[in-house]
């Protein structure tokens, strides 16, 4: 799921039973061509993102990964308060049958959450 870290906006969340390297590419293939590429991203060690096929792919791009230590999730505060308000928020609150219906409500969630919230880090005066 990413996130843009200074608007603090999220750019997509998938839903799937699992994630591949491929699926990973997809997406961000696809914000690539929406918002352009960017100079880094920060991301866990996490299987989909370490795999050779990611590491070629970004370095054909000229971007820069940053990998938090592993057990180190205050190096990306804000995907980690940004991952609990999605669980409390959502998957805590709803029965998910099918993953269509879970890709909608996780969609409207996302939504909300990007345009009818504010962010306390960018109303002015905080």
């Amino acid at each position: 799921m990413p996130i843009d870290q200074y608007p603090h906006e999220s750019l997509s969340i998938d839903v799937s039973r699992r994630m591949t390297s491929e699926s990973v590419l997809e997406r961000l293939s696809d914000l690539f061509i929406r918002r352009g590429v960017p100079d880094h991203m920060r991301t866990d060690n996490g299987s989909e993102f370490t795999v050779v096929s990611i590491r070629e792919w970004q370095g054909r791009f000229g971007v820069q990964m940053l990998f938090i230590e592993p057990g180190s999730p205050w190096e990306n505060g804000h995907i980690e308060s940004f991952n609990g308000s999605l669980r409390q928020q959502c998957p805590n609150q709803h029965w998910f049958l099918f993953l269509e219906y879970t890709a909608r409500k996780v969609e409207r969630w996302r939504d909300d959450y990007n345009r009818r919230r504010p962010h306390s880090s960018l109303v002015i005066g905080h």
